[in-house]
């Protein structure tokens, strides 16, 4: 066998990237190979448990309303992941060195430690709740047939999005966004709507759940993209 025929080396595997449906997060929106965007919504919790049965009624009506009122999927996703006390436990060092009483210096110290041990060996969980949203223009019945279709016609693919196509998703999918958020403070929940910086963590979390601990994402601004 020929010397460089042993010495070459495996070419390399495709990306990673193009076996995902994600084409860019910008706008505070994803927007998927297909041209169709998503908004992602976080949603506080209820415990449910602790209402009282009238209380508990409301919420149930309320929620079967909400339900009905939509004339477009949603996704509800509940994610678990391992509590992080990284800011918490940055203010109490913080304190620790500001303060100039020793004997509340030593006890902000104990408290800190105590704290990231029962943490570290609780293996204590948070969850978060988000819905998605999605807006795709063949499924606007507030258009015409022809109109709709004459947008799901014209190129779609994400790179192919001009300015007034990516306008106009963003526009839509800001209602709709709105009038969900709307719908869920009714029912006595908060919501936020995430970022730019927001959807970029989450999906790094969802698709590197090992290695988001030990590697954060920086500021968006800061983050450098090889081309």
């Amino acid at each position: 066998m020929p010397e460089k025929n042993r010495l070459a080396k495996p070419k390399p595997g495709p990306a990673t990237q193009r076996f995902l449906d994600i084409a860019e997060i910008r706008d505070d929106m994803v927007i998927l190979g297909d041209g169709t965007v998503r908004s992602v919504l976080l949603v506080s919790s209820i415990n449910f448990a602790l209402k009282s049965e009238m209380e508990q009624e409301a919420i149930i009506q309320s929620y079967v309303t909400f339900l009905n009122g939509l004339d477009f999927p949603i996704q509800i996703v509940i994610q678990s992941r391992r509590m992080n006390i990284d800011g918490y436990a940055a203010s109490l060092v913080e304190q620790e060195k500001t303060t100039g009483n020793d004997l509340l210096r030593a006890q902000i110290a104990d408290y800190r430690t105590f704290v990231s041990e029962l943490v570290e060996l609780g293996q204590i969980m948070q969850k978060r709740f988000y819905v998605v949203l999605p807006y795709d223009p063949l499924t606007n019945k507030k258009r015409g047939f022809w109109q709709r279709l004459s947008l799901v016609l014209s190129p779609v693919t994400a790179a192919r999005l001009n300015d007034r196509q990516l306008a106009d998703r963003r526009e839509q999918l800001s209602r709709r966004t709105d009038m969900v958020a709307g719908n869920l403070v009714s029912m006595g929940l908060q919501t936020a709507r995430l970022d730019t910086q927001g959807l970029i963590e989450l999906y790094y979390d969802a698709y590197n759940p090992d290695v988001f601990e030990a590697e954060r994402l920086g500021e968006l601004g800061k983050i450098r993209i090889e081309e």
